[in-house]
């Protein structure tokens, strides 16, 4: 008996699956049908889920059971699910245009066993969709879950690909969206333009946020913008900052202005600076 750690659904959840059939292995990669609270799924196994593993992630991850190794009349079964989702998407959208509610359809996710079909939506507020829901379960003959998401969500559904090149990141490995502020871009000297600085879903792009933990860390070894400083025997004034090269501008009495190594000034008077601010976050 294992645990696999295993990626599933449309939103790419993630959960614990444990393995009872100690004769047949389990590869990183490997299609699998697991059993969730939703019930039965496809999955990608993604590592087994060692204590060093389950050290790494959330406690609230959820958990059930893997059921087999996916088959070729699963993967089958899988196509046509696929192939009618297209019908059933356009059902959907006349059965909203029919009762005039006020929401925009996303995607559909039907449910590999067949026990529920889950409608993503976006929607200003709270609608009441007691109606659709009643017609689509008996057009469709099974559950219907209604759940509303928000632009981050509509991206991890659709996007594509980034301005990187590359898959985009809400669509292949992030199961949380982190909060991104003005200030991560601010700070790190990023280009302002929105058109520049957002991302597939119209928010601030989930990639200012990686790299700004070490601009931190450098930027705290940096003298603060004001502070009085000796350079070769003059004193000076840090007027800014170039702080992955870990190098500050300095400025005399002269007015000229020159870019020097931090290991090559004495800081004589530090000054409170505050920092590039904007601090509401993004969600």
């Amino acid at each position: 008996m294992a645990d696999y750690l295993v990626r599933y659904g449309t939103m790419r959840f993630q959960g614990i699956f444990v393995w009872n059939n100690a004769k047949q292995e389990i590869f990183r990669g490997d299609y699998v049908i697991i059993r969730t609270d939703r019930g039965l799924e496809i999955g990608q196994v993604l590592c087994e889920a060692t204590g060093e593993v389950l050290e790494q992630l959330p406690n609230e991850l959820p958990r059930g059971t893997l059921v087999r190794l996916m088959t070729h009349e699963d993967a089958n079964e899988l196509n046509r699910i696929h192939y009618h989702e297209t019908e059933e998407f356009q059902t959907c959208l006349k059965c909203i245009a029919r009762l005039g509610l006020q929401m925009h359809l996303v995607d559909i996710e039907h449910i590999f066993g067949g026990e529920r079909i889950v409608v993503y939506y976006l929607a200003e507020g709270r609608i009441d969709f007691r109606e659709l829901v009643k017609v689509l379960a008996m057009e469709f003959q099974t559950r219907i879950e209604m759940r509303q998401i928000g632009v981050r969500d509509e991206a991890k559904l659709l996007a594509d690909y980034g301005d990187c090149g590359k898959e985009v990141c809400c669509n292949t490995y992030l199961t949380i969206m982190p909060p991104v502020s003005m200030r991560m871009a601010k700070l790190q000297k990023a280009t302002l333009d929105p058109s520049k600085i957002s991302g597939r879903c119209g928010r601030l792009k989930c990639c200012l946020r990686y790299e700004y933990p070490v601009y931190e860390e450098f930027l705290s070894e940096l003298p603060s913008i004001g502070s009085r400083v000796r350079h070769e025997g003059n004193v000076a004034r840090v007027v800014g900052w170039e702080i992955l090269a870990r190098q500050v501008y300095i400025e005399g009495d002269d007015r000229i202005r020159k870019l020097v190594s931090v290991e090559d000034i004495q800081v004589l008077e530090k000054k409170k600076y505050p920092l590039p601010k904007d601090g509401k976050e993004e969600e």
